[in-house]
């Protein structure tokens, strides 16, 4: 098995979860403009599935364009509405906004991976999860917010499955690797079957 993966992202999460899995890697983020692709694509009416794998797949060939022969890891995640993509929230106030719209809904978070070699893609996976929010009144969803800090805020969409968020939800249908951003099994299999 490979040992030694470039991740082209900044998110402690996904670093976090290849040194659990005793994945050795490096991190380089790739510094694409999520925003300017993600209008780009909905003006295309590209679905949030797509989204996802657009951007992972940018984001690997981006840095993988720079070390040859290397494997990059390119990884994104979103939340899909009814077909509404759902960003990460840019403040407070927009992370109340998002909570609003989930409060009581099913939706999936789906999370995407692509890894390149000189600059191309070679492989690339999309799972998805589904959650189930119980219904909370706005205070409760304040005081929820309240107990977060800004930087699990802006590095884990509006929940941690692995901590506080756990609560919001009646119910968990999918990996959670994949509900914290990265499906690692799938990776790993990957890894270990590459010559």
């Amino acid at each position: 098995m490979l040992n030694k993966i470039i991740l082209a992202s900044k998110s402690k999460v996904r670093k976090a979860i290849l040194d659990k899995n005793n994945i050795e890697n490096i991190v380089k983020p790739s510094n694409v403009d999520e925003d300017v692709v993600k209008k780009s694509l909905l003006n295309e009416k590209a679905n949030p599935e797509i989204i996802s794998k657009n951007l992972a797949e940018l984001k690997a060939n981006k840095v993988s364009q720079n070390e040859l022969e290397q494997l990059v890891l390119g990884a994104d995640s979103v939340i899909d509405l009814d077909g509404e993509l759902i960003s990460k929230p840019e403040n407070r106030d927009d992370a109340m906004n998002i909570l609003k719209k989930l409060n009581g809904k099913i939706h999936h978070l789906i999370s995407s991976v692509c890894i390149s070699k000189n600059g191309t893609m070679v492989w690339n996976y999309t799972d998805k999860a589904k959650l189930t929010m119980k219904k909370f009144s706005d205070d409760d969803l304040n005081n929820y917010l309240n107990k977060i800090s800004d930087e699990a805020l802006y590095a884990y969409n509006v929940y941690q499955i692995e901590g506080e968020g756990r609560h919001l939800f009646s119910k968990i249908e999918g990996d959670e690797n994949t509900i914290m951003g990265l499906p690692v099994d799938k990776i790993k299999d990957y890894l270990k079957n590459y010559e």
